[in-house]
């Protein structure tokens, strides 16, 4: 069905035909009712704490029963949780922030435990570079310039293979 055809059909229901559709939507289907929970309720600095704390355990998980569990370091649960947030319309400096703490937590850890597979840096400056692009699309450049100078610094202290490519990036930028 076409979107031209789904509002000439949502057109032609009575306002209780289109409740009563509302309301299967949102029983049937959970991206539905997560959506209007966050509309009607959205409270952004949980979700916030909730992905840094899901971010920060790839990297330095929680000990269980005593145990410390190994870090998978895996990119995909931010960027899961990057793009949630963008599918439920969270606010663009919430979504800035997540994307610049998953680098600047991966910087922590890489301070402190050598890091030989490539694809790490690889895939860090990809965060990096979709994180800057996503900044400047949204025009909040202004209010997250140093966090983005300061994670290029790190590459920089922590002589990250592909700093020069950090640097690419930053040179573009206007200071």
């Amino acid at each position: 069905m076409s979107k031209r055809d789904l509002k000439k059909y949502v057109s032609e229901l009575n306002k209780e035909q289109l409740e009563e559709q509302i309301i299967d939507l949102y029983e049937k289907f959970q991206p539905v009712k997560v959506y209007y929970n966050f509309v009607f309720n959205p409270k952004e600095e949980s979700l916030l704490q909730d992905s840094k704390l899901k971010i920060s355990n790839e990297y330095f998980p929680i000990k269980k029963l005593g145990r410390r569990s190994k870090p998978k370091m895996r990119r995909s649960v931010a960027q899961k949780l990057i793009k949630h947030f963008v599918v439920l319309g969270v606010d663009p400096f919430v979504i800035a922030d997540v994307m610049l703490y998953n680098i600047e937590i991966a910087q922590a850890y890489s301070s402190e435990n050598l890091i030989k597979q490539e694809l790490f840096y690889k895939s860090m400056f990809n965060s990096f570079e979709q994180a800057v692009e996503f900044i400047i699309s949204n025009g909040i450049y202004a209010e997250f310039k140093m966090r983005i100078v300061s994670i290029f610094q790190e590459t920089v202290d922590q002589k990250w293979i592909n700093q020069y490519e950090f640097e690419r990036i930053i040179s573009r930028l206007e200071f």
